[in-house]
């Protein structure tokens, strides 16, 4: 996943180096922009098969968020271009061999929904501009062996 959003283009560039997953702090010596992929705290519900079937089904609920350098004048228009091209890139691999390979994970991930996102200025939770994206995939996994 960090592969596909590093392909994200940007400005003229890429977001190769400045994206990262499971890492909730940040300092002014990380690059900007940025993306992060974070997972809520509480998983979502995931439907178990009976019997001895190992097998199971889920969503997979994630949060991309990105951090950008403001613009003065309209403070929260770089989130929004950057978020628009993470977009752009997600339906990308949505459609990638036609959607039997997302994230290059071998058909586990059957369906991929990209929510409408949430920009907003520096405030109190963050002295960037930054978005927040949902990212729900799910998940069809044999639950004795996850890499299988």
């Amino acid at each position: 996943m960090s592969g596909v959003l590093e392909e994200v283009a940007y400005d003229g560039g890429t977001m190769a180096g400045k994206s990262f997953r499971g890492r909730m702090l940040y300092s002014d010596d990380d690059p900007l922009p940025m993306l992060s992929v974070l997972e809520p705290p509480i998983p979502l519900d995931v439907l178990f098969s009976k019997g001895d079937n190992p097998n199971s089904t889920g969503m997979w609920e994630l949060l991309v968020q990105g951090f950008v350098k403001d613009d003065p004048e309209n403070p929260t228009d770089p989130a929004h271009h950057l978020m628009a091209t993470t977009k752009a890139r997600l339906v990308q691999e949505k459609r990638r061999d036609r959607g039997m390979n997302i994230f290059g994970m071998g058909g586990r991930v059957v369906e991929m929904f990209i929510g409408q996102g949430s920009v907003r200025p520096a405030d109190d939770v963050s002295h960037r501009a930054f978005f927040w994206l949902t990212l729900t995939l799910r998940l069809v996994e044999n639950l004795e062996d996850a890499y299988e």
